[in-house]
């Protein structure tokens, strides 16, 4: 079996445990740079920058400018919120600058949080505008020049300003997405190249990934796998089981009622994660594992992948090997703080994982 890809993630949310403010470092884009520069000769092929403080394309572009071709941005996008040529635009200038080398995260979001950026879509239609708007994407980054007439776009002449801009990457620029519901999937099925899912207990996610499979088969297609997860990783299994201890007592009340307000969140994913820890803060961190070495308690803190590997490097690497026999061959991985953990991960894990420095 062929190592598989890996990848880091980039927040400037950062710190030790960052979503206190106690817990949050001073970040700048200095120290932004040197996180990507470390990612970068550290072996990761790249890193997945979220929507948080910062808006992705300044980030993107900035740590881009920052290092080389090995390091390719995934940047977090939300379909509807920039008209489909113009996101083109941007991302075909975004490759010409920096060597063909960016790729979308679709984001399909909440009802709620869209709304606040004027996009009044309900669940099963926010899959709907997905799944047209980045269909157009991909004809427009791959140098089509088009009439479309849809259900949310209507555009003549699609994408004729970006004549002498051609593409970069071939067939166009690849979409990574994940979403557990059953839309979320058949738009997967149909449109991206990477699948991408929260981390589970192996048997419940083998049941999933079975499904993704045979929706696309039903497109004629194939799709990669891959698998964002958080990794809490020590020598020994004591000294990672108490780190997740720390996690949870620095963690204070506002942030626990905040998290678990969100149990009516219409996401199917975080609906999955959310029955996981059952919206119970633990006195022991423990008391949450579902399964050896998988603990959810990470969706107590903060939103987004609510499940951490929690272990030795052996039993970290173990449940890592298990996801990859199921067909998972890239890896989306962080650990608080961002900078200290890129390289305990680097030089304890990713060579069990065949990942070598580049």
């Amino acid at each position: 079996m062929s190592a598989p890809e890996v990848l880091w993630y980039i927040i400037p949310r950062e710190g030790p445990y960052p979503w206190e403010p106690a817990g949050r470092r001073s970040v700048d884009l200095d120290y932004l740079s040197r996180l990507a520069g470390t990612v970068e000769s550290l072996g990761y092929t790249g890193a997945l920058l979220a929507t948080d403080l910062h808006d992705v394309w300044p980030l993107g572009s900035a740590l881009a400018a920052r290092t080389s071709t090995a390091f390719k941005p995934l940047l977090a996008v939300h379909p509807g919120l920039i008209a489909p040529p113009l996101l083109a635009k941007m991302a075909l200038s975004f490759d010409h600058l920096f060597g063909g080398r960016l790729r979308f995260n679709v984001v399909n979001g909440s009802t709620d949080k869209l709304r606040q950026y004027g996009l009044h879509v309900g669940h099963d239609e926010r899959y709907a505008l997905s799944a047209e708007y980045w269909s157009v994407v991909k004809r427009l980054t791959a140098g089509e020049v088009f009439d479309h007439k849809g259900r949310f776009y209507d555009l003549k002449d699609a994408g004729a300003e970006l004549r002498e801009l051609p593409p970069v990457q071939e067939p166009h620029i690849p979409l990574w997405f994940g979403g557990s519901s059953a839309p979320g999937i058949e738009m997967a099925a149909e449109h991206v190249d990477v699948y991408l899912t929260w981390a589970e207990p192996a048997a419940q996610l083998a049941a999933k990934l079975a499904t993704v499979r045979e929706r696309a088969a039903a497109h004629g297609r194939t799709l990669r796998l891959g698998l964002r997860v958080h990794l809490i990783v020590r020598d020994t299994e004591e000294q990672a089981w108490a780190a997740a201890d720390r996690l949870l007592d620095v963690t204070g009340e506002a942030t626990y009622e905040r998290q678990l307000g969100r149990a009516g969140d219409d996401g199917v994913g975080w609906q999955r994660q959310f029955r996981q820890h059952g919206g119970r803060v633990p006195a022991h961190a423990r008391e949450l594992e579902t399964h050896p070495n998988i603990w959810p308690g990470m969706g107590l803190f903060r939103p987004g992948p609510g499940t951490a590997v929690v272990g030795s490097t052996a039993q970290v690497v173990e449940r890592l090997q298990e996801y990859r026999a199921l067909g998972i061959d890239t890896f989306i991985l962080s650990g608080n703080p961002l900078l200290e953990e890129a390289y305990r991960i680097a030089e304890t894990v990713l060579p069990a994982l065949g990942v070598r420095r580049a």
